[in-house]
């Protein structure tokens, strides 16, 4: 954490007041041509209603609200690059609560540098932060918060190499020196030993010896990449994948953060994205509801698919 809040700090400063500052006062303006920037908010919508339906259902109405902001600096052999990126989605349906259907909170801030002007390949130090903003909960129990704002989160930090062509939007990172960071800051969470950190210690009759821990450290190695492509005119796929294995516990089991999108861009404001993303971790345990309890099974793949059609404002 101590990392993470100077870089963010930093990144908003640079989200707003990355433009060049001159006044009658100023003898040499400040130079910000070195600075790329993206800025983009959107608002995907959807919505069925029924009425006298003969074959039934449930209207309903969904939201997913979302940003993608970067700030990227590029001078002779340095490279520098910051993005932000949120995602919250809720959806009501008649005859149920108001339930959320994606929350994401991410930042990246990569280094690089490269000794010969022509190379691709960059000497590169790397931190990444990820958590979310609301309670999630296992539907339909909704007493009991699965996962909570900071619980969890995943800091990993590491140095490697890096390959980037600009001109193909690909990206490839190895490193194998990574640490990783999982927070769980929620207590009742830590004690039920949830995403991978030491829960707690009771003794026969049931008295607490000792709280469960809120944080696990990892050392291992981070593969990552990305490709951004047009394959027909207006049509975008994206595919970005994170490959994590730790050293010291159970070293060849694979941490899995796969995305794929495929974006059509209707006009400058109006875009339908498509889009699959799966994610494995050992550390995380699956919950099902069995005659009315809700029981941890173990680890399994996770799957979310998702379609949208919305808006979307660059600026």
């Amino acid at each position: 954490m101590r990392f993470f809040l100077p870089l963010l700090m930093l990144f908003v400063s640079q989200l707003f007041f990355s433009q060049t500052l001159v006044t009658e006062s100023d003898t040499i303006p400040r130079d910000t041509t070195y600075w790329t920037k993206k800025n983009v908010a959107g608002l995907d919508f959807s919505q069925i209603a029924f009425v006298n339906w003969n074959a039934g259902g449930n209207s309903s109405v969904s939201g997913l609200l979302k940003g993608d902001f970067a700030r990227k600096y590029v001078r002779g052999s340095v490279i520098w690059n910051n993005e932000m990126s949120l995602r919250y989605g809720i959806n009501k349906q008649e005859g149920r609560e108001l339930r959320k259907t994606d929350d994401a909170f991410s930042f990246l801030s990569n280094y690089g540098y490269k000794k010969e002007p022509n190379s691709n390949w960059y000497y590169s130090a790397r931190f990444n932060f990820n958590t979310q903003f609301t309670d999630g909960y296992a539907y339909p129990n909704t007493d009991d918060p699965v996962s909570r704002l900071f619980a969890p989160a995943y800091v990993f930090l590491g140095v490697g190499s890096e390959y980037n062509r600009k001109d193909l939007n690909m990206n490839f990172y190895f490193s194998p020196i990574t640490f990783k960071n999982t927070l769980v800051l929620d207590q009742r969470l830590a004690d039920m030993g949830s995403f991978g950190v030491s829960k707690a210690i009771y003794d026969e009759e049931g008295n607490l010896l000792r709280r469960g821990r809120k944080s696990r450290t990892e050392f291992g190695m981070l593969f990552n990449s990305y490709w951004k492509k047009e394959f027909y005119k207006n049509m975008f796929f994206e595919h970005r994948l994170s490959l994590y294995s730790d050293y010291i516990n159970n070293f060849g089991n694979v941490d899995v953060d796969w995305q794929l999108t495929v974006d059509l861009v209707v006009n400058q404001y109006v875009k339908a994205n498509i889009g699959i993303h799966m994610i494995y971790d050992d550390d995380i345990k699956a919950k099902e509801e069995i005659a009315g309890e809700q029981v941890t099974v173990g680890p399994k793949l996770q799957l979310k698919q998702a379609l949208g059609i919305g808006v979307t404002y660059s600026f």
